[in-house]
């Protein structure tokens, strides 16, 4: 098939990897513009700008798509469909309706439950016990269009970071069963019952919440792993958990219960595994405790 691929960050890398191993023509690549990133802010191209690089495919990286002429540009490429995976802008009616078989979504839940930005950590926080891919036909509104096809995987232990590198090879071989037989896959309107919103992650919610459960407390630190990750402060300094347990243990909610960092929740106890202070690389909790002590009875915030 002539294929348009729109995607940006590294979830969409396979998909589009995947798209060029199975024959498909890929007549263009659609990104979101450079961004500044690293010490110096230079300029860096998105993770699958990179990658369409890689395969010598021409890529695109227009700031928006409601234009005439970008839109004009788009239905020039004469695609059979456009596969769609976490492209970050909204695609008007012009370009959903272009190519010839529409255009279709890699979507990291199984829809209708959390719609929207961050469906892999709103999994998560809300303790789910799975997840998986949705591929859908798009339309106008946020991840409304009718599926056709899933797949589901256990969210149990899982950090954000593990769980898109698994979504990300889900979606793409799951698009290609898709696309090597797409007459087969019959639309099928998302029910009403069900529906959630996945919010955007605000960098707030990744301060972790002693008020809760440990049982939450762990969700929030998987949830934000790798980034931006969970954490705590603690004398005007920012400790990073990027992994915990849920431990034995009760006391006034933010409290260190032990030598080992144990620290006491709403319900149950949180113990870090994995820290990281600033400018420092990510260590075990034993080898943070010998350069940096936290005695019992601290109070975090």
């Amino acid at each position: 098939m002539r294929v348009v691929f729109m995607g940006t960050p590294e979830f969409a890398v396979p998909t589009l990897d995947a798209l060029v191993a199975a024959g498909h023509q890929v007549v263009a690549v659609y990104s979101q513009p450079p961004r500044p990133a690293g010490r110096g802010k230079k300029l860096q191209p998105s993770p699958v700008h990179l990658a369409a690089e890689r395969h010598g495919l021409p890529v695109f990286t227009p700031v928006s798509l409601k234009g005439a002429e970008e839109q004009a540009m788009f239905a020039a490429h004469g695609a059979d469909v456009a596969v769609v995976a976490a492209y970050g802008l909204l695609l008007p009616q012009a370009i959903l309706s272009a190519p010839a078989q529409g255009c279709l979504n890699v979507h990291g839940s199984l829809l209708p439950r959390w719609r929207g930005a961050a469906p892999v950590q709103r999994a998560i926080l809300a303790g789910d016990v799975h997840t998986g891919i949705t591929i859908m036909q798009m339309e106008r509104g946020l991840d409304t269009g009718p599926m056709l096809a899933t797949v589901a995987t256990p969210v149990a232990g899982k950090t954000a970071g593990d769980l898109t590198t698994e979504l990300a090879t889900l979606g793409a071989d799951l698009m290609i069963r898709v696309l090597a037989d797409l007459p087969s896959f019959a639309p099928e309107v998302q029910p009403e019952a069900g529906v959630t919103y996945a919010a955007k992650i605000d960098k707030a919610e990744s301060r972790l919440d002693f008020s809760q459960s440990a049982e939450q407390a762990e969700r929030q630190v998987r949830a934000f792993a790798p980034a931006p990750g969970a954490f705590f402060e603690l004398e005007g300094e920012r400790f990073r958990v990027l992994a915990a347990a849920v431990a034995d243990g009760s006391g006034t909610p933010g409290t260190v219960l032990d030598d080992a960092l144990t620290i006491a929740c709403g319900q149950g106890a949180l113990r870090p595994l994995t820290v990281q202070r600033a400018g420092r690389p990510a260590m075990d909790t034993a080898a943070l405790l010998r350069g940096r002590a936290i005695p019992a009875g601290t109070v975090l915030a």
